[in-house]
């Protein structure tokens, strides 16, 4: 199939498809006589894993690394399962940071609430944001 039919199917541009091969995600397709792409019907599969393994948080060097196996002829199922271990432990850690981002967020924002912009010295930035009491 041509590039366009591809894209119509996959719901990419034909920019995209040329991106994911040029990136080693999709093989370079045989040519015609005439000199077009002709991919075959498994580059539409392909082109979905890629997508839906995006989706799933992963990155195009790893999805490159899960392909690699496959065409390799191995099942790639305990590397994805190490990479997604590795994608929760990430997102775990950056809950809590962002947790703890929002809790003193939460308190500057208590913070603000009493700050009467008269109490203010010349001299200070911004006393809602210091982390010590300006003036003690």
């Amino acid at each position: 199939m041509r590039i366009g039919d591809l894209a119509t199917a996959s719901g990419l541009t034909t920019k995209t498809i040329r991106f994911y091969e040029q990136a080693g995600l999709l093989p370079a397709p045989p040519r015609t006589p005439g000199g077009y792409r002709d991919y075959p019907s498994q580059a539409l599969a392909r082109l979905a894993f890629v997508r839906d393994a995006q989706g799933a948080g992963l990155s195009l060097a790893e999805i490159r690394s899960i392909l690699a196996l496959r065409d390799s002829g191995q099942a790639p199922c305990g590397h994805v399962t190490t990479l997604i271990d590795q994608h929760l432990a990430d997102i775990e850690r950056r809950l809590t940071e962002l947790a703890k981002t929002r809790d003193a967020l939460r308190g500057l924002a208590r913070r603000a609430a009493a700050t009467d912009p008269a109490d203010c010295a010349e001299d200070d930035i911004c006393t809602i944001l210091a982390l010590r009491d300006p003036h003690p």
